[in-house]
């Protein structure tokens, strides 16, 4: 083999050429939020949060900005842990399990949540080593399983044809769109059980944040997600269910269709309206 891009696939490329990647499906998981308060520094930050995340679908959490969204994306999995000032009370349910109750154990309940930030962030690695970090610590050993993992999740986040001469360069060289498909196809490689996106495009140009949304489009047949926007455009573009915030609260949540066409609360017409963002 002359190019040693490809060497270090020798051996299971051709179990995939030409052939459809065969995801593992996970079962149906599901997300319900009761009761939920938040605070930061004294400041009630989410007040009285009730929600139910529908499965196998798109979820957009909207509204301006300061107003909870990220706050309330973080408590799904526990990334408020780590900050003494955080104080939280309610019921985060994943599963049949309160993830804030006791004896918790936290890794297992962050390897369910794939997240995928705002601005891409891939580690001072190879292409190849970022998609097989995870699977590594989680104990995957064998080399043979370790490249077929990185082809297929390469192959699936639509970056393999793109990428496959220089798996060994450092992930630093690609594009910033590439950079956050690669980010993504890190985080699947764990097989989490759903994705958390906050806003995972808007570092992004047009072209790369087509891209990324067709990716969540096609991952919501096997995931359910959960997306922070401030683009009502891509909400009303990719969403099938709708959570508006404001001040900390919800005012709204509903399907895509009904919540724009068919707006409940005044709060909400204003807001789309364009009174305020």
């Amino acid at each position: 083999m002359n190019n040693p891009g490809l060497a270090f696939v020798s051996d299971v490329f051709e179990d995939y050429h030409n052939k459809t990647i065969l995801m593992k499906l996970p079962s149906y998981h599901t997300i319900s939020i009761r009761n939920l308060n938040v605070y930061i520094e004294n400041q009630h930050i989410l007040q009285d949060i009730n929600l139910t995340i529908p499965e196998k679908s798109i979820t957009c959490i909207i509204g301006p900005s300061g107003c909870g969204k990220s706050t309330l994306l973080r408590t799904l999995n526990r990334m408020h842990d780590d900050t003494p000032e955080v104080k939280i009370n309610g019921q985060v349910i994943v599963d049949d399990e309160d993830i804030y109750g006791v004896n918790v154990n936290v890794i297992d309940v962050r390897k369910k949540m794939g997240l995928l930030a705002q601005r891409p962030c891939p580690l001072p690695m190879s292409i190849f080593d970022n998609v097989a970090y995870g699977p590594r610590i989680h104990g995957l050993k064998k080399r043979k399983a370790i490249n077929q993992t990185v082809i297929q999740y390469l192959q699936y986040v639509g970056l393999w044809d793109e990428v496959r001469g220089r798996v060994r360069n450092s992930a630093s060289k690609l594009s910033i769109g590439q950079q956050q498909r690669l980010c993504l196809a890190r985080g699947l490689a764990i097989e989490p059980e759903y994705i958390l996106g906050d806003e995972a495009t808007s570092a992004l140009d047009p072209i790369s944040t087509k891209k990324i949304e067709e990716m969540f489009v096609k991952l919501k047949e096997q995931y359910t997600i959960i997306l922070v926007t401030h683009t009502l455009r891509q909400a009303k573009r990719i969403a099938d269910y709708i959570v508006f915030m404001y001040l900390g609260k919800i005012i709204e949540s509903g399907s895509t269709e009904e919540f724009f066409n068919n707006p409940k609360k005044q709060l909400t017409r204003d807001y789309l309206s364009g009174s305020f963002s």
